[in-house]
Order: C-alpha cells, then structure tokens, then sequence
C-alpha cells in the first residue's frame, strides 16, 4: 500500500493583537485599531482596515492626530492576553487535527495526511476557533509548507471570495495562486532577496518555481533552493518537533512611570513572578533558582543610573507561587537601594527541572507530590549569606497518599 502524499494546512489568525482587543470590546468590530509597544512607543499590530492609514513600526507621537482624525482606536499592548488567547486557539487547533506545529503566537501548521473532505475541515476549524474564542482565522492547504503559506496569504487577501480558506492540493488551482502572487510575498524572501531575484528575471512566485534549484542554492542559499522546490510540489519541510522545555523563564516589563519607592516595586516582582510561574506549569517544570533584578533608565543623562540583580536557590525544585513570589520579594530588598527612579524590574525562574526526573514525596503546601531534600531548609542566596528559614511540618501518614507505607 503506497504511502499518502503530504498535506499541510495553516492556520493564522488574522490581526491577531487586534482581534483579541475586540474580543472584549465588541463595540469596535467595525473600528479600526491598532496596538502599541512596551510604552506606547510605535504601533505593532494593526487592524485590516487601519492599514491604509498607519505603517507599522510608525512612532506614536508622530501619529497621535492623525489617529484622532480617521477614528482609529489605540490600544496599550497586552501580552499576557495574547498569551492567553494564543493557548485557547492552539488548544482548538490541537483537538482537530492529528499533530500540530505552533509556528508563532499567532499561527500553527498542521498535519492533514491522508484526511478526507480538506475543504470541510478548514471550513470547521475557521467556524470553531471563531465560535469559541471570538479570533477570526485563515486556513490555507496545499501539499507542501511554502505551499500552505502562500495558499493562507491568498485567503486573507481575497478573502470575501474565498471565505478564509484555500485549498491549492489541486495543480490548477495551485498555478493560479503562483502566477498571481509577487515573489516578495512568498515565505522567506525578504526585500533584499526580492531585489536580487528581481534582476535575475524572477518576478513571481512561479518564476521562483520554474527556476532552476541549483542554479538557486550556487547564488544564495539551500534555504532559497527548499524554497523553489517546496513551490514546485515537493515536500522538503516536515512538521518540526515541540520545543524542548525552556531551562529559564523570565518576565519583565517596563513600568508606566519612575518608581522610587519599595512597595509598588514588590507588587511588580510578584505580578512578574505568578506570569513566570504560569508558564513554568504550563511545561510541567519545577524551578530550582530564582533571579530578581532591577535597574534604573539607561539613556536618560539626568537621571541617576543603577542596575542590580540577585540570584536565590530555593530549598527545593518547585513551582509552586507562594514559595516563588515570597523569595523573590525578599530578594528584592538585597538589591534595592532608595533615592533612584526605577524603570523596569524582571523576575526569572532558573534551572528548570522536569517534574517526571525528579524525586517525588508528599509534600505539606500542596496536595501533590513535591521532591525536598529534607524537612527543614534553607534558602541560599549566591554570596553565601542565608536568606531566612522556614519550617515544613512533618507528612500526614495517609495510608492512600504518596507516603503510604514511609
């Protein structure tokens, strides 16, 4: 029995930053919007019909009226809510298709081998994601991954002809689609690439196609010769494997304004440190050290300059937050000194462990299983001085839990 060809589809989700700000303001789904940086420096999501208006990467100082003149509405950017919706919409991704590669926050490739009724499917997983998380997509399926970029790109470009879905697996339509797509929107050429194809005759995507792999590989790269081959139908990207776990996860942000005083910059650690913690179970991990920094702004010649970090081990690999946000908070009093304007603080989750290779027993501040190295500990900092104590009382001799029979 021969094998079934490839297939590949891509889902991306459109304006993505956008979409999720009206998902909690409806009132805007016919307003343009666009999302700024850290600080409201520049603008770095816009929505489909504030495109026309706005370039991305534009300073928003420089913007401000124009904004206030076309209606567009301005939003202060929301990482931990993209984050989230991200998580949902991979979540619904994951439940449809046999095996997925979440490609950005923002887009997934997906497995489609040997399923049957292609349009269908794209059309069920546009109408679900939409249904339950309120973010509209795009599907684009074809037999190679270039292939399934390019078939994407085509469905939000002509989108009220395609519906958001494009199916090129047929070579005819697949033609249509080259012919009628400029070489700088295929994926992987950038401007620069685009000028140097561009003198050698290569105006399309199809031109790209038919040219001559190797000739390609002799003047660029193998990157650009896959490239040609994948557009040519033949399969040279497979669906790469998960990302191993992350051995440190930080969380840092620039606060709105100077802070000179101790309290709001804890609240900031802590804040820092649940978003941290979030995500160091979110890939089934214990830390094993935390680092807290701090510092002043960099660029300001007025302003007074500090920056000062401190690295605590913990008693234990754990994950669990109030362990994690106590020690950091604590930490931060090792390395603030009064009478300078705070810009930015970071909270870091180091050396992480995987819960499945570590030595597993009950554990007093959970109900799960948690590996100590003794009853009662110490929290180490790096200089050798000793943070504080703590006392952990002795395990419950339940006959059902972990410790049964210690």
């Amino acid at each position: 029995m021969s094998k079934p060809a490839p297939v590949y589809g891509l889902i991306d989700c459109n304006s993505f930053y956008a979409s999720c700000e009206r998902v909690f303001r409806p009132d805007l789904a016919k307003v343009p919007i666009v999302v700024l940086s850290n600080n409201d420096g520049c603008v770095i999501a816009r929505s489909y019909d504030a495109k026309p208006f706005v370039k991305m990467g534009e300073p928003y100082f420089q913007i401000r009226n124009k904004l206030r003149q076309q209606g567009i509405v301005a939003f202060s950017s929301n990482y931990a809510l993209y984050g989230d919706m991200s998580e949902r919409v991979m979540t619904l991704i994951e439940s449809m298709v046999p095996a997925v590669e979440v490609y950005s926050i923002d887009e997934a490739f997906a497995d489609l081998t040997g399923i049957e009724g292609l349009d269908i499917l794209g059309r069920r997983i546009r109408s679900q994601v939409l249904r339950c998380t309120g973010i509209p997509v795009g599907v684009g399926i074809a037999p190679t991954k270039t292939l399934a970029k390019l078939a994407n790109h085509t469905a939000k470009r002509l989108q009220a002809q395609t519906g958001g879905i494009v199916n090129i697996c047929d070579p005819v339509k697949r033609d249509w689609v080259l012919r009628n797509t400029d070489v700088g929107e295929v994926w992987g050429v950038g401007r620069r690439m685009k000028t140097h194809l561009n003198a050698l005759g290569i105006k399309s995507a199809m031109d790209l196609a038919r040219a001559d792999a190797w000739s390609l590989r002799k003047h660029f790269s193998v990157v650009i010769e896959k490239t040609a081959r994948e557009l040519a139908g033949t399969p040279c990207l497979e669906l790469d494997e998960p990302n191993p776990p992350k051995q440190e996860i930080c969380c840092s942000r620039m606060f709105g304004m100077r802070l000179k005083e101790l309290a709001p910059i804890k609240e900031a650690v802590a804040t820092y440190m649940m978003r941290a913690s979030e995500k160091l179970r979110a890939q089934n991990s214990l830390c094993k050290k935390i680092r807290v920094s701090i510092r002043t702004g960099m660029f300001n010649p007025e302003e007074a300059k500090y920056a000062n970090g401190v690295v605590v081990d913990l008693p234990y690999p754990t994950d669990d937050l109030r362990l994690l946000t106590r020690t950091a908070v604590d930490a931060l009093d090792r390395v603030f000194r009064p009478g300078f304007a705070y810009s930015k603080a970071r909270s870091c989750c180091s050396t992480c462990a995987s819960q499945a290779n570590t030595r597993m027993i009950c554990s007093p501040l959970r109900n799960r299983p948690r590996p100590v190295a003794s009853w009662r500990c110490w929290i180490r900092s790096t200089d050798g001085g000793e943070g504080g104590r703590f006392d952990l009382p002795a395990c419950p001799p339940t006959p059902s839990g972990p410790c049964a029979g210690k």
